[in-house]
């Protein structure tokens, strides 16, 4: 494997969202034929061609027009750790489109999906648009003709794995996972690369997210795993990480000076040198990045003000303010001197879609994990929300 940073490079903050995810499988041959015949359908909705291929051609302005004259409204169930994670691109949203009620509600995407699972058993949708982490789910709602089929402007500028060919679904933003450390704890022996996160000298320092209660966090230590072997997960358990739900958690003890390294976390490259907290990836060294996948469901109440979220979302200004500087097009520079993150092949771009998709997998290595770590223990970090938050 090979990165474009040294190991010296190894840097910059962070700390941040994550999102969870488990969801069941399961695809139909007639429900493959009411998609296709769904995609022809949405591909002649308003501001798109019935050609294949088409994007849309409304600009933002008139897109919130027609969202406005629609009702005015939008729900979004999002993927993240807290319920305050995603106050930043409400507020964002909301100036620059002040007539649409947005209610975004964060949870674990695995807790997510199957709320949107039972709501359609029960003709009890809420959401307009799904934005997780369990990308299976997004491929087996397509195959269920469960989304709208539709392509912002700038779909073909989206780097080919983070936009669905017909339309169905596309990433809207880059999230990466990886370890982070307290520049004052570390002391300026700071580790170098995952591999030393089990040196003696950081017993009992390291706050690590359960890697068995988030897929995400599951597929990093199973990349561990296959670098260094079961004896380093061993030596891992015992120093005596405190686990904690939610990806955010080894941020906070970083943050809040109660450890000095954190495990499972997102963060970003890009922090100034002064940050206090920085975000490591070493160079031939696992680490994960993915596309975060956001779709309209073909049963939204206010479809039109889900087409203006994604239009919104995609844009070059949206994408050039990425808080960690990757985005998912390709025709924006990287901030921070970064290269597009699918250039770096430690980040495991193609392998997350596919670990997704093997849930009989998945649930070996958390029953795996589990032996080695500890049945997951508290309440889950959002809250507990029931079947139809946001409605």
């Amino acid at each position: 494997m090979a990165s474009s940073f040294s190991r010296r490079r190894i840097l910059t903050t962070g700390a941040g969202a994550a999102l969870g995810g488990l969801a069941a499988t399961g695809t139909a041959h007639a429900a493959a034929t009411a998609s296709a015949s769904n995609s022809r359908t949405a591909d002649r909705s308003p501001g798109t061609s019935a050609q294949a291929g088409a994007e849309e051609t409304r600009s933002l302005d008139e897109l919130y027009r027609d969202a406005v004259a629609e009702g005015g409204r939008l729900v979004i169930y999002a993927g993240g750790d807290t319920a305050t994670q995603q106050d930043f691109t409400v507020q964002a949203f909301r100036a620059r489109f002040p007539d649409i009620d947005l209610t975004m509600v964060v949870d674990y995407s695995k807790y997510h999906d199957v709320r949107v699972d039972n709501q359609l058993a029960t003709g009890t949708l809420v959401p307009d648009v799904v934005q997780l982490q369990t990308l299976q789910d997004f491929t087996r709602w397509k195959s269920q003709g469960r989304l709208l089929h539709y392509r912002p402007a700038g779909f073909s500028k989206l780097y080919k794995d983070f936009r669905d060919p017909q339309g169905a679904w596309t990433a809207v933003q880059v999230i990466a996972f990886s370890y982070m450390y307290g520049v004052d704890a570390v002391a300026g022996n700071a580790p170098k690369s995952p591999r030393e996160l089990v040196d003696p000298r950081w017993k009992d320092a390291i706050a690590s997210s359960y890697p068995h209660d988030d897929d995400a966090v599951l597929y990093l230590f199973s990349l561990y795993q296959e670098a260094y072997g079961w004896d380093w997960i061993a030596e891992f358990a015992a120093q005596q990480p405190q686990f904690n739900r939610g990806s955010h958690t080894p941020g906070v003890a970083v943050n809040a000076k109660r450890k000095a390294i954190g495990v499972g976390g997102s963060g970003t490259l890009t922090a100034p040198p002064t940050a206090a907290t920085r975000f490591a990836v070493a160079d031939g060294h696992p680490f994960i990045a993915w596309g975060q996948r956001a779709a309209i469901l073909r049963k939204a109440a206010n479809p039109t003000a889900g087409k203006l979220y994604l239009n919104w979302a995609l844009s070059t200004e949206r994408q050039q303010g990425s808080f960690n500087g990757w985005s998912v097009r390709t025709d924006v520079t990287p901030a921070g001197g970064l290269k597009p993150v699918w250039t770096y092949r430690n980040a495991h771009l193609d392998g997350f879609p596919r670990f997704m998709e093997d849930r009989a997998q998945v649930e070996r290595w958390k029953q795996t994990f589990a032996l080695y770590f500890g049945e997951v223990k508290g309440d889950p970090t959002p809250g507990v929300l029931g079947l139809h938050p946001g409605r």
